[in-house]
């Protein structure tokens, strides 16, 4: 195994993935709020809850690319939902951290995250269709399509 395949399979954990999004999702945060602090910018109050909803979507994406390559499939779903939950609870705990606002008080950022969740599970659906049609193209024996001519039909009759 290189080093390059280590690299991806260990990217390629959704837990992984969670875990390095969180953990941007908190720095960006906690930039936004130093900056805010020392009077360089003026930043929205719904701020942290934007910065939640901007990783859950890039985990959404990501995450569902990825599964293509994973070996066993319903591992990785499981994986990857329990990631998921995590990484919205966790970003969501730290954007009310850092704003001092309710998912409820910070306007549309609840239908934000029911959208979220709802594109990432059809995400999951659409690449586990596609990796399906996909496998089940490779298992299929494909034969040379027979060429017939109309003439050919009309005089075997």
């Amino acid at each position: 195994m290189t080093k390059m395949d280590i690299y991806f399979n260990r990217f390629a954990s959704p837990y992984f993935q969670a875990g390095l999004l969180l953990i941007l999702s908190a720095t960006i945060t906690l930039l936004a709020k130093i900056a805010e602090w020392s009077q360089l910018l003026k930043v929205n109050p719904n701020f942290p809850w934007l910065s939640a909803a901007s990783f859950m979507l890039m985990f959404a994406i990501f995450n569902s690319i990825s599964s293509i390559a994973a070996k066993d499939g319903g591992k990785y779903w499981s994986q990857s939902i329990m990631s998921f939950m995590g990484l919205a609870a966790g970003a969501g705990f730290l954007a009310y951290l850092f704003s001092s606002r309710s998912i409820w008080e910070a306007g549309s950022y609840s239908w934000i995250y029911i959208v979220l969740a709802f594109g990432y599970l059809v995400f999951l659906g659409i690449i586990g269709m596609m990796k399906n049609i996909v496998e089940f193209a490779q298992r299929e024996e494909w034969t040379q399509p027979r060429i017939r001519h109309k003439n050919d039909q009309k005089r075997s009759k």
